[in-house]
């Protein structure tokens, strides 16, 4: 008698923990989104959007154009996060869902003096780089 009581207890136990596990990986899940986390060596303000010089895998720079009309909106496919005088250092996180651009992140410095901004001059045209950007071009 008490060997099937035993026997219960364990059976008992053991459902309890199955769904338990059960419900900590659907807490859990695996999540549609995924990113992309640069360094910025030099984000250039123009009157168009933004430059981003960003250092890539291969320790080399590369770089990408971001519209300022993706910034006006909530929800839209950019953010920015300005940054306080503490020591993190610019960033450039890119998110794709489910395999598709879905929103860029830009985490500067408010102060535009910091040795990361920079400015496009009036007399270099860049304007074509802002036209007709669906998601930012990213190298590797």
């Amino acid at each position: 008698m008490k060997k099937l009581a035993l026997l219960i207890l364990l059976l008992t136990l053991s459902q309890g923990v199955f769904l338990f596990a059960q419900s900590v990986s659907t807490k859990y899940a695996e999540s549609e989104f995924y990113y992309f986390n640069f360094t910025i060596e030099k984000i250039y303000a123009h009157r168009l959007g933004f430059m981003v010089v960003y250092r890539r895998n291969s320790n080399k720079t590369a770089r990408t154009f971001i519209p300022h009309e993706w910034f006006h909106s909530v929800g839209g496919k950019g953010e920015i996060i300005y940054l306080g005088t503490g020591s993190e250092w610019p960033s450039m996180i890119v998110y794709y869902k489910n395999g598709e651009f879905s929103h860029v992140r830009l985490r500067v410095r408010q102060n535009r003096l910091h040795e990361t901004w920079g400015v496009i001059p009036f007399n270099v045209s860049a304007d074509s780089y802002f036209e007709d950007v669906e998601e930012v071009k990213l190298e590797f």
